[in-house]
């Protein structure tokens, strides 16, 4: 198991979202996290801009990880989204993004939110992984990539997306 496994309910995997820009990415992403965890919108959409004015949160390889801090969060909220189609996110390699992995996170969960940065780092970085992201249109299946994706075994994770 791997630490983005407890955190990613099946419910929070959104494939083809119809988002057309960084905004109305945030805004979904905003109504998913009050619909299932009481949190309001406006605080999930101000949390992730107030990140991005700091850079993008955009990896390249059309990968962006939103992610934001929350007071009174007892544990990370996260969510996988694929959008229908590529949105603008100041990416480093200039690519337009269309799978994001959003995450909120207590206000001081410095230690436990850079472990998991860092991990979802390097599953994005797998360009296998990514495709099979893409070519997906199950969320079931996209859920369980990510849930049962290792760090540990690169050779047995490429083999099993």
């Amino acid at each position: 198991m791997n630490l983005i496994a407890p955190l990613l309910p099946a419910s929070h995997v959104l494939l083809d979202l119809d988002a057309t820009s960084k905004k109305r990415l945030f805004e979904q992403v905003g109504l998913l996290f009050e619909n299932s965890r009481q949190i309001p919108r406006a605080r999930v959409f101000d949390s992730f801009f107030e990140r991005e004015k700091l850079g993008s949160t955009a990896l390249g390889c059309g990968v962006a990880i939103p992610h934001g801090r929350i007071k009174a969060l007892r544990e990370p909220v996260c969510a996988f989204v694929k959008t229908h189609a590529p949105i603008p996110f100041e990416a480093p390699d200039g690519q337009p993004v269309r799978l994001a992995f959003a995450m909120l996170v207590p206000e001081h969960a410095t230690e436990a939110h850079l472990q998991i940065l860092s991990e979802l780092a390097q599953m994005f970085s797998d360009p296998v992984f990514r495709e099979a992201l893409l070519a997906t249109d199950d969320p079931k299946e996209a859920h369980r990539m990510i849930t049962e994706w290792s760090p540990y075994a690169p050779a047995q994770r490429s083999a099993a997306v």
